[in-house]
Protein backbone atom coordinates (compact mmCIF):
# COMPACT_ATOMS: atom_id res chain seq x y z
CA UNK A 1 0.00 0.00 0.00
CA UNK A 2 1.38 3.27 -1.06
CA UNK A 3 1.26 6.10 1.04
CA UNK A 4 -0.99 8.44 -0.42
CA UNK A 5 -3.68 5.18 0.01
CA UNK A 6 -2.50 5.23 3.47
CA UNK A 7 -2.66 9.36 4.31
CA UNK A 8 -6.49 9.63 2.19
CA UNK A 9 -7.94 6.36 4.36
CA UNK A 10 -6.44 7.30 7.56
CA UNK A 11 -7.43 10.82 7.31
CA UNK A 12 -11.17 9.64 6.55
CA UNK A 13 -10.90 7.49 9.46
CA UNK A 14 -9.55 10.26 11.54
CA UNK A 15 -12.49 12.98 10.63
CA UNK A 16 -15.16 10.26 10.52
CA UNK A 17 -14.70 9.60 14.33
CA UNK A 18 -13.70 13.36 15.15
CA UNK A 19 -16.81 14.25 14.35
CA UNK A 20 -18.37 12.21 16.87
CA UNK A 21 -16.45 12.37 19.21
CA UNK A 22 -16.23 16.74 19.37
CA UNK A 23 -20.13 16.24 20.40
CA UNK A 24 -21.01 12.95 22.28
CA UNK A 25 -19.00 13.68 25.20
CA UNK A 26 -20.14 16.54 26.57
CA UNK A 27 -22.75 17.32 24.97
CA UNK A 28 -25.52 16.14 27.87
CA UNK A 29 -23.44 18.39 30.45
CA UNK A 30 -25.07 21.38 28.12
CA UNK A 31 -28.22 19.63 27.90
CA UNK A 32 -28.50 19.38 31.69
CA UNK A 33 -27.01 22.42 32.86
CA UNK A 34 -27.71 25.67 30.27
CA UNK A 35 -30.77 24.12 28.78
CA UNK A 36 -32.18 22.80 31.62
CA UNK A 37 -33.65 20.04 29.66
CA UNK A 38 -34.83 16.94 31.57
CA UNK A 39 -32.85 13.48 31.61
CA UNK A 40 -35.42 12.10 29.70
CA UNK A 41 -35.04 14.56 27.03
CA UNK A 42 -31.35 13.96 26.80
CA UNK A 43 -31.73 10.43 26.20
CA UNK A 44 -33.87 10.77 23.59
CA UNK A 45 -31.29 13.54 21.80
CA UNK A 46 -28.72 10.57 22.47
CA UNK A 47 -30.92 8.13 20.88
CA UNK A 48 -31.37 9.85 17.81
CA UNK A 49 -27.79 8.29 16.38
CA UNK A 50 -29.23 4.79 17.46
CA UNK A 51 -32.42 5.55 15.56
CA UNK A 52 -30.32 6.59 12.57
CA UNK A 53 -28.18 3.46 12.83
CA UNK A 54 -31.34 1.34 12.52
CA UNK A 55 -33.20 3.13 9.35
CA UNK A 56 -30.75 4.94 7.73
CA UNK A 57 -27.65 1.93 7.07
CA UNK A 58 -29.27 -0.14 4.25
CA UNK A 59 -30.28 3.23 2.53
CA UNK A 60 -26.44 4.40 2.33
CA UNK A 61 -25.79 0.61 1.59
CA UNK A 62 -28.15 0.71 -1.49
CA UNK A 63 -27.11 3.78 -2.92
CA UNK A 64 -23.17 2.82 -3.42
CA UNK A 65 -23.85 -0.89 -4.19
CA UNK A 66 -26.47 -0.14 -6.98
CA UNK A 67 -26.20 4.15 -7.51
CA UNK A 68 -23.19 6.50 -6.49
CA UNK A 69 -19.51 6.16 -5.78
CA UNK A 70 -19.27 5.93 -2.09
CA UNK A 71 -17.07 9.15 -1.83
CA UNK A 72 -19.44 11.04 -3.62
CA UNK A 73 -22.14 9.78 -1.09
CA UNK A 74 -20.22 10.54 1.77
CA UNK A 75 -19.21 13.96 0.70
CA UNK A 76 -22.67 14.72 -0.34
CA UNK A 77 -24.18 13.19 3.43
CA UNK A 78 -21.26 14.70 5.25
CA UNK A 79 -21.54 18.75 3.67
CA UNK A 80 -25.50 18.74 4.68
CA UNK A 81 -24.63 17.07 7.92
CA UNK A 82 -22.00 19.75 8.69
CA UNK A 83 -25.22 22.02 8.21
CA UNK A 84 -27.18 20.90 10.57
CA UNK A 85 -24.68 21.08 13.36
CA UNK A 86 -23.87 24.15 12.71
CA UNK A 87 -27.49 24.98 13.18
CA UNK A 88 -27.93 23.07 16.31
CA UNK A 89 -25.38 24.70 17.80
CA UNK A 90 -27.75 27.30 18.01
CA UNK A 91 -30.96 25.40 19.20
CA UNK A 92 -32.03 26.47 22.86
CA UNK A 93 -35.38 24.64 23.29
CA UNK A 94 -35.58 20.44 22.76
CA UNK A 95 -37.88 19.62 19.88
CA UNK A 96 -35.64 21.93 17.47
CA UNK A 97 -32.47 20.45 18.55
CA UNK A 98 -34.43 16.72 18.48
CA UNK A 99 -35.57 17.51 15.40
CA UNK A 100 -32.03 18.43 13.85
CA UNK A 101 -29.93 15.79 15.66
CA UNK A 102 -32.21 13.67 13.94
CA UNK A 103 -31.98 14.56 10.87
CA UNK A 104 -28.65 14.85 11.06
CA UNK A 105 -28.36 10.95 12.41
CA UNK A 106 -30.08 10.49 9.54
CA UNK A 107 -27.14 11.03 7.08
CA UNK A 108 -24.39 10.38 9.83
CA UNK A 109 -25.40 7.07 10.17
CA UNK A 110 -24.89 4.81 6.79
CA UNK A 111 -21.31 7.05 7.26
CA UNK A 112 -20.18 4.78 9.82
CA UNK A 113 -20.35 1.42 7.73
CA UNK A 114 -20.07 3.25 4.41
CA UNK A 115 -15.93 4.02 5.70
CA UNK A 116 -15.42 0.62 6.40
CA UNK A 117 -16.51 -0.48 3.23
CA UNK A 118 -14.65 2.09 1.01
CA UNK A 119 -11.28 1.20 3.46
CA UNK A 120 -11.56 -2.59 2.32
CA UNK A 121 -12.15 -2.35 -1.34
CA UNK A 122 -8.85 -0.69 -1.74
CA UNK A 123 -6.78 -2.51 0.87
CA UNK A 124 -4.57 -5.37 -0.65
CA UNK A 125 -3.55 -7.50 2.62
CA UNK A 126 -7.26 -6.17 4.49
CA UNK A 127 -5.55 -8.64 7.46
CA UNK A 128 -2.51 -6.55 7.92
CA UNK A 129 -3.36 -3.16 6.70
CA UNK A 130 -6.71 -2.74 7.99
CA UNK A 131 -6.05 -1.90 11.85
CA UNK A 132 -3.24 0.92 10.77
CA UNK A 133 -6.13 2.37 9.27
CA UNK A 134 -8.95 2.67 11.31
CA UNK A 135 -6.63 3.30 14.13
CA UNK A 136 -6.81 6.97 13.01
CA UNK A 137 -10.46 6.90 14.07
CA UNK A 138 -9.66 6.25 17.46
CA UNK A 139 -6.94 8.86 17.42
CA UNK A 140 -9.71 11.42 15.67
CA UNK A 141 -12.09 10.67 18.85
CA UNK A 142 -9.18 11.55 21.29
CA UNK A 143 -7.74 14.85 19.40
CA UNK A 144 -11.55 16.36 18.82
CA UNK A 145 -11.73 15.79 23.12
CA UNK A 146 -8.28 17.30 23.49
CA UNK A 147 -8.87 20.49 21.17
CA UNK A 148 -11.92 20.67 23.25
CA UNK A 149 -9.79 20.53 26.52
CA UNK A 150 -7.20 23.17 24.92
CA UNK A 151 -9.72 25.55 23.89
CA UNK A 152 -11.22 25.92 27.58
CA UNK A 153 -7.82 26.23 28.81
CA UNK A 154 -7.18 28.80 26.55
CA UNK A 155 -10.14 30.74 26.17
CA UNK A 156 -10.35 30.37 30.51
CA UNK A 157 -14.44 29.47 29.64
CA UNK A 158 -16.52 26.73 30.55
CA UNK A 159 -16.98 25.00 27.10
CA UNK A 160 -20.35 24.79 26.17
CA UNK A 161 -22.14 21.91 24.26
CA UNK A 162 -23.24 24.32 21.26
CA UNK A 163 -19.27 25.19 21.06
CA UNK A 164 -19.13 21.30 20.80
CA UNK A 165 -21.55 21.00 18.39
CA UNK A 166 -20.33 23.64 16.09
CA UNK A 167 -16.71 21.89 16.11
CA UNK A 168 -18.25 18.70 14.93
CA UNK A 169 -20.13 20.73 12.24
CA UNK A 170 -16.87 22.03 10.99
CA UNK A 171 -15.13 19.11 11.16
CA UNK A 172 -18.18 17.05 8.85
CA UNK A 173 -17.70 20.62 6.77
CA UNK A 174 -14.18 19.39 6.11
CA UNK A 175 -14.92 15.92 5.73
CA UNK A 176 -17.40 16.92 3.41
CA UNK A 177 -15.25 18.48 0.88
CA UNK A 178 -12.04 15.43 1.55
CA UNK A 179 -14.48 13.03 0.73
CA UNK A 180 -13.98 13.79 -3.15
CA UNK A 181 -10.60 12.89 -3.14
CA UNK A 182 -11.01 9.85 -1.55
CA UNK A 183 -10.22 6.96 -4.06
CA UNK A 184 -12.99 6.37 -6.69
CA UNK A 185 -14.88 3.32 -5.75
CA UNK A 186 -18.14 2.80 -7.65
CA UNK A 187 -20.63 0.48 -7.32
CA UNK A 188 -20.30 -3.31 -9.05
CA UNK A 189 -20.85 -2.81 -12.64
CA UNK A 190 -22.71 -6.03 -13.07
CA UNK A 191 -25.09 -6.56 -9.67
CA UNK A 192 -26.42 -10.03 -8.83
CA UNK A 193 -29.57 -8.42 -7.97
CA UNK A 194 -31.16 -4.71 -8.36
CA UNK A 195 -31.54 -4.85 -4.23
CA UNK A 196 -28.50 -5.13 -2.46
CA UNK A 197 -30.10 -4.74 1.13
CA UNK A 198 -31.99 -8.09 0.46
CA UNK A 199 -29.00 -9.62 -0.93
CA UNK A 200 -27.90 -9.40 2.01
CA UNK A 201 -30.42 -10.51 4.33
CA UNK A 202 -29.61 -14.15 2.50
CA UNK A 203 -26.00 -13.91 4.42
CA UNK A 204 -28.26 -14.99 7.12
CA UNK A 205 -28.74 -18.16 5.52
CA UNK A 206 -25.17 -19.13 6.52
CA UNK A 207 -25.03 -20.82 9.93
CA UNK A 208 -21.64 -18.80 10.85
CA UNK A 209 -23.07 -15.58 9.52
CA UNK A 210 -26.11 -15.96 11.48
CA UNK A 211 -24.49 -16.88 15.21
CA UNK A 212 -22.26 -14.03 14.82
CA UNK A 213 -24.66 -11.43 14.19
CA UNK A 214 -26.94 -12.32 16.90
CA UNK A 215 -24.03 -12.80 19.22
CA UNK A 216 -22.64 -9.24 18.09
CA UNK A 217 -26.41 -7.85 19.15
CA UNK A 218 -26.09 -9.31 22.50
CA UNK A 219 -22.95 -8.07 23.20
CA UNK A 220 -23.42 -4.32 22.15
CA UNK A 221 -26.86 -4.18 24.37
CA UNK A 222 -24.66 -5.36 27.35
CA UNK A 223 -21.41 -2.91 26.02
CA UNK A 224 -23.73 0.08 27.48
CA UNK A 225 -23.24 -1.39 30.57
CA UNK A 226 -19.35 0.47 29.89
CA UNK A 227 -20.74 3.67 28.47
CA UNK A 228 -23.35 4.47 30.82
CA UNK A 229 -22.26 3.77 34.31
CA UNK A 230 -18.77 3.37 34.25
CA UNK A 231 -17.90 7.16 35.26
CA UNK A 232 -20.18 7.68 38.28
CA UNK A 233 -19.06 3.96 39.28
CA UNK A 234 -15.23 4.91 39.08
CA UNK A 235 -16.22 7.89 41.49
CA UNK A 236 -17.88 5.32 43.93
CA UNK A 237 -14.55 3.98 44.00
CA UNK A 238 -12.31 7.17 44.87
CA UNK A 239 -11.73 8.18 41.89
CA UNK A 240 -11.97 12.39 41.77
CA UNK A 241 -14.46 13.94 39.56
CA UNK A 242 -11.95 15.91 37.31
CA UNK A 243 -9.76 12.93 36.75
CA UNK A 244 -12.24 10.58 35.86
CA UNK A 245 -12.48 11.08 32.08
CA UNK A 246 -8.64 10.78 31.59
CA UNK A 247 -9.16 7.82 33.54
CA UNK A 248 -11.36 6.16 30.82
CA UNK A 249 -8.74 7.13 28.24
CA UNK A 250 -6.96 3.90 28.95
CA UNK A 251 -9.89 2.56 27.03
CA UNK A 252 -8.94 4.29 23.96
CA UNK A 253 -5.18 3.39 24.17
CA UNK A 254 -5.40 0.00 24.84
CA UNK A 255 -7.48 -0.32 21.50
CA UNK A 256 -5.12 2.05 19.78
CA UNK A 257 -2.20 -0.59 20.81
CA UNK A 258 -4.91 -3.29 20.06
CA UNK A 259 -5.79 -2.17 16.36
CA UNK A 260 -1.71 -0.92 15.32
CA UNK A 261 0.54 -3.59 16.69
CA UNK A 262 -1.87 -6.65 18.10
CA UNK A 263 -4.15 -7.15 15.76
CA UNK A 264 -1.50 -7.46 12.63
CA UNK A 265 0.28 -9.64 15.03
CA UNK A 266 -1.60 -12.42 16.19
CA UNK A 267 -4.70 -12.67 13.42
CA UNK A 268 -2.42 -14.04 10.35
CA UNK A 269 -1.12 -16.60 13.09
CA UNK A 270 -4.27 -17.96 14.88
CA UNK A 271 -6.55 -16.86 12.18
CA UNK A 272 -10.53 -15.20 12.58
CA UNK A 273 -12.24 -17.60 14.95
CA UNK A 274 -9.51 -17.18 17.58
CA UNK A 275 -9.00 -13.51 17.22
CA UNK A 276 -12.38 -13.56 17.32
CA UNK A 277 -12.49 -15.60 20.37
CA UNK A 278 -10.27 -13.25 22.28
CA UNK A 279 -12.68 -10.02 21.56
CA UNK A 280 -15.95 -12.14 22.79
CA UNK A 281 -13.64 -13.31 26.19
CA UNK A 282 -12.36 -9.58 27.02
CA UNK A 283 -16.22 -8.24 27.84
CA UNK A 284 -16.82 -10.55 31.05
CA UNK A 285 -13.43 -10.40 32.31
CA UNK A 286 -14.38 -6.60 32.96
CA UNK A 287 -17.85 -6.96 34.10
CA UNK A 288 -16.38 -9.80 36.47
CA UNK A 289 -13.63 -7.06 37.66
CA UNK A 290 -16.12 -4.44 37.80
CA UNK A 291 -18.28 -6.81 39.67
CA UNK A 292 -15.51 -7.74 42.62
CA UNK A 293 -14.87 -3.76 42.61
CA UNK A 294 -11.91 -4.18 44.28
CA UNK A 295 -8.75 -3.13 44.43
CA UNK A 296 -9.52 -0.02 42.83
CA UNK A 297 -6.02 -0.45 40.96
CA UNK A 298 -7.48 -3.26 38.98
CA UNK A 299 -10.74 -2.14 38.52
CA UNK A 300 -8.88 0.79 36.95
CA UNK A 301 -6.61 -1.36 34.91
CA UNK A 302 -10.04 -3.29 33.39
CA UNK A 303 -10.53 -0.52 31.47
CA UNK A 304 -7.95 -2.06 28.79
CA UNK A 305 -9.82 -4.93 28.20
CA UNK A 306 -12.44 -2.67 26.54
CA UNK A 307 -9.95 -1.70 24.12
CA UNK A 308 -9.36 -5.14 23.44
CA UNK A 309 -12.64 -6.61 23.64
CA UNK A 310 -13.90 -3.15 20.61
CA UNK A 311 -10.73 -4.14 18.41
CA UNK A 312 -10.95 -8.23 18.32
CA UNK A 313 -14.14 -8.77 18.45
CA UNK A 314 -16.17 -5.52 17.07
CA UNK A 315 -13.62 -4.42 14.22
CA UNK A 316 -12.45 -7.73 13.45
CA UNK A 317 -16.32 -8.86 12.93
CA UNK A 318 -16.18 -5.94 10.31
CA UNK A 319 -13.35 -7.54 8.93
CA UNK A 320 -14.67 -10.40 8.68
CA UNK A 321 -17.87 -9.42 7.20
CA UNK A 322 -16.08 -7.89 4.58
CA UNK A 323 -14.45 -11.53 4.02
CA UNK A 324 -17.87 -13.37 3.32
CA UNK A 325 -19.98 -10.95 2.06
CA UNK A 326 -20.30 -11.01 -2.08
CA UNK A 327 -17.97 -8.40 -3.60
CA UNK A 328 -21.17 -6.66 -4.90
CA UNK A 329 -22.81 -5.98 -1.32
CA UNK A 330 -20.41 -5.35 0.69
CA UNK A 331 -21.27 -1.90 1.61
CA UNK A 332 -25.17 -3.61 2.44
CA UNK A 333 -23.63 -6.03 4.54
CA UNK A 334 -21.39 -3.48 6.78
CA UNK A 335 -25.12 -1.83 7.08
CA UNK A 336 -26.15 -5.02 8.12
CA UNK A 337 -24.01 -5.25 10.85
CA UNK A 338 -24.36 -1.39 11.30
CA UNK A 339 -28.26 -1.90 11.98
CA UNK A 340 -27.92 -4.73 13.91
CA UNK A 341 -24.94 -3.35 16.57
CA UNK A 342 -24.93 0.76 16.28
CA UNK A 343 -28.65 0.65 16.07
CA UNK A 344 -30.91 -1.97 17.59
CA UNK A 345 -27.87 -3.11 19.75
CA UNK A 346 -27.28 0.25 21.38
CA UNK A 347 -31.09 1.29 21.72
CA UNK A 348 -31.95 -1.53 23.44
CA UNK A 349 -29.12 -1.20 25.63
CA UNK A 350 -28.95 1.63 26.79
CA UNK A 351 -32.55 0.92 27.91
CA UNK A 352 -31.71 -2.14 29.59
CA UNK A 353 -29.44 -0.54 30.94
CA UNK A 354 -31.27 2.21 32.59
CA UNK A 355 -33.85 -0.20 34.00
CA UNK A 356 -31.32 -2.08 35.41
CA UNK A 357 -29.67 0.66 37.15
CA UNK A 358 -33.35 1.68 38.54
CA UNK A 359 -33.72 -1.47 39.89
CA UNK A 360 -30.75 -1.79 41.74
CA UNK A 361 -30.15 2.03 43.59
CA UNK A 362 -30.97 1.90 47.16
CA UNK A 363 -31.59 5.20 49.20
CA UNK A 364 -29.83 7.15 46.15
CA UNK A 365 -26.92 4.86 46.39
CA UNK A 366 -26.50 2.35 42.95
CA UNK A 367 -25.41 -1.05 44.31
CA UNK A 368 -22.46 -2.09 41.38
CA UNK A 369 -22.41 -5.15 42.56
CA UNK A 370 -25.64 -6.96 41.06
CA UNK A 371 -25.98 -3.74 38.23
CA UNK A 372 -22.57 -5.26 36.59
CA UNK A 373 -23.22 -9.27 37.31
CA UNK A 374 -26.51 -8.89 34.62
CA UNK A 375 -23.52 -8.15 32.04
CA UNK A 376 -21.05 -10.34 33.40
CA UNK A 377 -23.78 -13.06 33.36
CA UNK A 378 -25.12 -12.50 29.74
CA UNK A 379 -20.84 -11.50 28.26
CA UNK A 380 -20.70 -15.25 29.72
CA UNK A 381 -23.00 -16.92 27.99
CA UNK A 382 -21.86 -15.18 24.98
CA UNK A 383 -18.22 -16.09 25.15
CA UNK A 384 -19.29 -19.79 25.86
CA UNK A 385 -21.90 -19.91 22.70
CA UNK A 386 -19.45 -18.53 20.47
CA UNK A 387 -16.58 -20.96 21.36
CA UNK A 388 -19.03 -24.12 20.77
CA UNK A 389 -21.04 -22.83 17.72
CA UNK A 390 -18.86 -20.69 15.63
CA UNK A 391 -16.76 -22.25 13.55
CA UNK A 392 -16.03 -19.83 10.45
Amino acid sequence: MDFKLYFLLSAMMFLEFAIWGAWAPILASHLLGPLKMSGKQTGWIYATLWLGCIVAPFIGGQIADRWMATEVFLGIVHLAGGVLLLLAARAKRFWGLFGLMGLYSLLYAPTLALVNSLMFTHLTDPDAQAGKIRVWGTIGWIVAGLTIALWRRISRLKIRGSDALALAGLLSLIMGVFCFFLPHTPPPKEPSSPLAFVEAFKMLGDANFLIFLIISFVVTTELQFYYVPTAPFLEDLGVRHKNVSAVMTLAQFSEIFAMALLLPLLLPKIGFRWTLVIGVVAWPIRYIIFAIMRPTWLVISSLVMHGLGYTFFFFLGQMYVDRVAPIDIRASAQALIAVVTLGFGNFIGTQITGVIMDLFKKDGQFRWRPIFLVPCALTIACAVAFVLFFKG
